[in-house]
Order: C-alpha cells, then structure tokens, then sequence
C-alpha cells in the first residue's frame, strides 16, 4: 500500500532530519560543481535551528519521513526570497520540488506586502533552472557565492490572484 506526501509546516522537531536531507540531497549540486563547500552542505544545525524559528519553512513527508523541504522570507521592501528547496534523491523526478514551490509561493504570498519571489541557484542546474522557468520565474541577473559557484537570480511577480484559496 503507497503512502501520499504531504507537505505542512515544519517543527522545531524536523531540524534534524532537514539537516541530513539537506546534506544528502544537495550532493548532486556539490559534485556538479567541484565543490563540496557550498553553503546548503556547509551549514551548522544551530544555523538551521534558526531558519526554523524565524523562517517559513515546509516540508514534505512520507509518513513520518521528511523527504523535501524549502525555507522562504519576507524582507522589508517586499520581496519573498526562497533558499534550500531540496528533496530526497530517490523521490526526485516525481513533481515533489515543484510542489513544495509553489506551496512556500502560497504560503508567503499570504504576508502583507509580499510583491515579488526571489531565488538563485547554480548557472549549471539545467534541472532546477527548468523548473523554476516553468513556474514562471525569469532570470534578472547573476552573482557568484563567496563559495565561488556562479549563480543566476530569479524571480517572479507575487500576484495574490494566483494563490487564493477557494473555501
């Protein structure tokens, strides 16, 4: 009998196991790259632990497995920046990253002010670049990580329209 994923909102309890789901599913990045310093692999659990107090941060279950998650958060001038979206190598493929996207879209378009999203991720990710154009962002410019990866910056217009819920 298959099991359903769902995603929600994480818990304080979750930090655990959305350190070491991080650590393993962005491996693929890291070797892409040549290197394994970049910051999703780098990152201490009490840095984590913070994300999760401050942050909006999902996750995606398979029964009481985390098997995705993503962090969003609002800043001054409006704009919802998402980081970390990652999900378990062997669920990939499946729809799951695009799923939790547009769950963090939904949850931090419901914030006052939120106008725009923005994310970044490698110049090389054909994958994640795909994907991210497909949910309708589009590339503004670039940067390269004190890591030394190049990035392309992303983003799209926040449009409430889009995230309303029907009752």
């Amino acid at each position: 009998m298959g099991m359903s994923v769902t995603i929600s909102a994480a818990t304080a309890e979750d930090a655990e196991q959305i350190f070491k789901l991080q650590y393993l599913a962005f491996q693929r990045e890291a070797e892409l790259y040549g290197n394994y310093l970049i910051q999703p692999l780098t990152q201490s659990l009490d840095s984590l632990k913070a994300e999760l107090a401050g942050d909006t941060v999902l996750v995606a279950r398979l029964g009481d497995e985390v098997v995705g998650a993503v962090r969003g958060s609002l800043g001054e001038d409006g704009t919802a920046s998402i980081a970390k979206l990652c999900v378990h190598p062997r669920m990939q493929g499946h729809g799951l990253g695009a799923r939790l996207l547009r769950s963090v879209e939904a949850s931090l378009a419901g914030q006052a002010g939120t106008t725009r999203f923005r994310l970044h991720t490698g110049v090389k990710s054909e994958a994640n670049l795909r994907m991210y154009r497909k949910a309708g962002y589009l590339a503004v410019g670039n940067r390269t990580a004190s890591d030394g990866v190049h990035l392309v910056i992303l983003e799209k217009e926040a449009d409430a329209t889009d995230f309303a819920v029907s009752a």
